[in-house]
């Protein structure tokens, strides 16, 4: 399948290296990037136009331990079932796990943290699951939006880079991503659920593009040298339990 516009060409298919099958993206970009994607540990590679099958079929053989060790990881890795909104749910705010206790009240809706332990979820009677999740979501939403500017204010001097604007939404892949031509960061909705170093790591990981790109031993030695335990943060990622998505390719 190939996919055109004015702009750029890109070009899709498949291959099938080691029993494991590759999604191949060609478009205009200089390097050759190979990543595992959950929830079942997708391979995709996107490589230059100029770069040819067996080019990424070496390059893919050249990583065939690590993808299977990232594969094994999302198998293994623990997922939430699809959530029904109702009490003694288990939901996660800041890497802390919260029981979730439904209150219908003729107000507006509302969620409140009681304790180490309750999430209080304060809707209308005869809410339906999808109103309650949509009521959760904005709070999420609400508590990045307050805690993010704080972390952009402290890093961006010290990194000496200034984001245009920011923003958050739901992301299958990524847990941030960054434009540098616009100047503009993304962090996913999901970071609410996570512990906040965890979110702090991501915001510093997302402004360092704006210094450089690619993931390459210049960015690898500026995460290093201003976020010296980022691997835990990355690993605390990795471990915590999978949303329920019905993911679509």
């Amino acid at each position: 399948m190939t996919l055109r516009n004015t702009k750029v060409t890109t070009e899709i298919h498949h291959l099938t290296v080691s029993g494991i099958q590759v999604e191949v993206i060609r478009k205009d970009i200089k390097n050759l990037h190979l990543g595992v994607y959950p929830p079942s540990g997708r391979v995709r590679v996107a490589a230059p136009l100029v770069v040819s099958d067996e080019a990424v079929r070496l390059a893919v053989i050249g990583k065939l331990s690590w993808i299977r060790r990232q594969k094994t990881k999302f198998a293994q890795q623990p997922r939430q079932s699809q959530r029904e909104m109702i009490n003694g749910e288990s939901h996660y705010f800041l890497g802390q796990r919260y029981r979730l206790r439904v209150h219908e009240h003729d107000a507006p809706a509302r969620v409140a943290v009681r304790g180490i332990a309750s999430l209080d979820l304060f809707v209308r009677p005869g809410t339906s699951a999808g109103q309650r999740e949509a009521v959760l979501l904005r709070w999420y939403r609400e508590q990045l939006k307050a805690l993010i500017p704080p972390l952009l204010e402290k890093w961006q001097p010290i990194l000496g880079v200034q984001a245009a604007a920011w923003g958050i939404k739901k992301m299958k892949t990524k847990w941030g991503s960054c434009n540098p031509a616009s100047r503009r960061v993304w962090f996913n909705l999901e970071l609410a659920k996570k512990p906040v170093q965890c979110l702090e790591y991501i915001v510093v990981h997302e402004l360092v593009h704006l210094l450089e790109r690619h993931h390459n031993e210049r960015f690898a030695a500026l995460i290093e040298t201003h976020v010296p335990h980022w691997r835990q943060y990355r690993e605390m990622l990795s471990q915590a339990p999978l949303g329920h998505e019905e993911w679509k390719y």
